[in-house]
């Protein structure tokens, strides 16, 4: 099994999921978009994962990359049916390269936050089974505010109507939280202005170490919530094989 991950920033790695594969002895390439590295051909690779990153879906002029990756994104889910996984930018581009749409939120979503299950995510391959509301990470100021047509919604926030969904038919979920986080990965958010602004802007300036406690405190449970979002990406991926 070969997983390809989709990067747009050094510090929005696969987190958790690194240790997962490596427990489990699957390899795993990346693409660091960010610094330059083409796109693969989606063939060689039995799923995707697209990771979250600063810059926003329609920031294409500035991030040339950014069209390439939704059109890279359309034929592996479309043409050669990969499972896929978003997490937070990556799930807004899988959302837009299916027809969806994003926009700014009116206030950024950061923090331990809750989301809550809908019935059809109470279902799902990738999320039944998980506590409802569930307790989960949120950094991030867009949305996205319009499914693909051939969509479901998973998962809702009081701030993001749609917080999980799956494009139907296929093994492709968007999840706009941060299932991947370490603990190291808040000191490593903290460093990139765009993110540190906008937790200025959310709770002000002396935000993280609170933001770090909660996650601390709240880790075991959500490293054994990941695990079960791996393990049955996992089966589905050995499903499509």
């Amino acid at each position: 099994m070969r997983i390809l991950v989709l990067q747009h920033h050094d510090a929005e790695h696969p987190g958790i999921f690194r240790d997962f594969l490596a427990e489990d002895g699957i390899d795993w390439e990346v693409a660091l978009l960010h610094q330059g590295d083409p796109l693969p051909d989606p063939v060689d690779y039995d799923a995707v994962w697209a990771m979250g990153g600063p810059m926003d879906v329609w920031e294409q002029t500035r991030f040339p990359w950014l069209a390439p990756e939704k059109r890279f994104i359309h034929a592996a889910v479309y043409e050669h049916r990969l499972p896929f996984l978003g997490c937070c930018l990556g799930h807004q581009l899988l959302a837009e390269a299916a027809g969806g749409e994003c926009r700014p939120l009116a206030a950024p979503e950061i923090g331990m936050l809750e989301v809550e299950l809908t019935e059809d995510g109470t279902r799902d391959p990738l999320l039944a089974g998980l506590a409802s509301p569930l307790r989960v990470l949120q950094w991030h100021g867009t949305e996205v505010t319009r499914i693909p047509p051939n969509a479901t919604v998973l998962a809702h926030s009081a701030a993001s109507p749609v917080q999980a969904f799956r494009i139907a038919g296929h093994a492709a979920w968007g999840l706009q939280f941060h299932a991947e986080v370490t603990a190291d990965m808040i000191d490593e958010w903290g460093e990139i202005a765009e993110y540190a602004a906008a937790l200025r802007r959310a709770h002000g300036s002396e935000a993280l170490p609170a933001l770090r406690a909660d996650l601390v405190r709240e880790l075991p449970v959500l490293q054994r919530e990941a695990r079960s979002i791996y393990d049955r990406f996992m089966e589905a991926v050995a499903d499509t094989s």
